[in-house]
């Protein structure tokens, strides 16, 4: 696949670190035109208290306000199994479309049988206004976007490109942090280091922008570097490490990690494009499933 890269243009990024979750959410303006883009937003929630706030949410829509910006697109770079999305909040107070990966359905077949979700939910991202491809193009005012289908973290993960910007979603980070877990279903380490590679063919001068960081070994966040920095220093795949040395890495690794704090309410409202699942009286309502993840 060859991808219509172009480094001449350079958009403003704009970061918003959600730190409950540790992730970064972005708007990415186009510096020819008022347009812009929101990827991977945050929607609050106290899990013990059951309650949802939209702080994190509210911040990013105020500075569109501010900038007087138009929003073209909410994407999501997956289906987050760490944080919940407020693409629908914000669609609803600013507009856009939420885009994800078309292999949003697998994902949505493989959780609706976790959580036993009826035949009322609908297996095929048509909760999605837009089913990104391997290659799919789009608009941001007078930039072009575009899609990489990077599985391995997920089946649906998706890294867009925009101008000299890159966002990987879960794919890699910072280059002492590595790389994703690969052992949720639908994960594999093998596909996701075939992934990476994809990233690491981008220009060397290619911004990287991550979801995540965690601050390892007590530096402060970061979550901007390049892919030669990627290629040269990343722990997991920096520095010419092999297929099989990450495969056998990961795995280990991955057998050593516990399931995410919210991956339970995440999953439940991220296959819904950020919409929370309601009970047969129309209260907003969440499953625990026993013994399925």
């Amino acid at each position: 696949m060859s991808y219509p890269v172009n480094m001449s243009v350079k958009p403003d990024v704009s970061a918003f670190f959600d730190e409950a979750t540790n992730t970064i959410s972005y708007i990415v303006h186009d510096p020819a035109s008022d347009h812009c883009a929101v990827i991977d937003s945050v929607m609050d929630i106290d899990y013990a208290a059951g309650r949802i706030t939209f702080d994190s949410a509210d911040a990013i829509i105020a500075e569109i306000k501010r900038r007087d910006l138009k929003l073209d697109w909410i994407i999501e770079t997956h289906v987050h199994a760490d944080h919940l999305s407020a693409a629908p909040y914000i669609q609803q107070k600013l507009g856009g479309k939420i885009g994800v990966g078309d292999k949003i359905t697998v994902v949505q077949d493989t959780f609706g049988k976790v959580f036993n979700e009826g035949t009322e939910f609908q297996r095929d991202g048509s909760q999605f206004d837009a089913l990104f491809k391997d290659g799919d193009t789009y608009r941001i005012g007078t930039m072009q976007g575009f899609a990489i289908s990077t599985p391995g973290h997920t089946p649906a993960c998706m890294v867009h490109v925009i101008g000299d910007a890159c966002f990987v979603g879960d794919t890699l980070f910072m280059p002492d942090g590595g790389s994703a877990r690969a052992d949720f279903p639908g994960g594999d380490a093998g596909t996701l280091y075939d992934s990476i590679q994809k990233v690491l063919a981008l220009p060397d001068e290619m911004r990287l922008y991550m979801c995540h960081d965690y601050g390892p070994n007590g530096r402060d966040f970061k979550w901007e570097t390049t892919v030669a920095e990627e290629k040269a220093d990343n722990i997991h795949v920096g520095g010419g490490k092999t297929r099989e040395d990450f495969i056998k890495f990961r795995t280990e690794r991955d057998a050593t990690l516990g399931m995410p704090r919210l991956i339970i309410p995440s999953l439940q409202v991220n296959m819904r494009a950020g919409e929370i699942p309601t009970d047969a009286d129309g209260n907003e309502m969440l499953k625990v499933p026993v013994n399925k993840l």
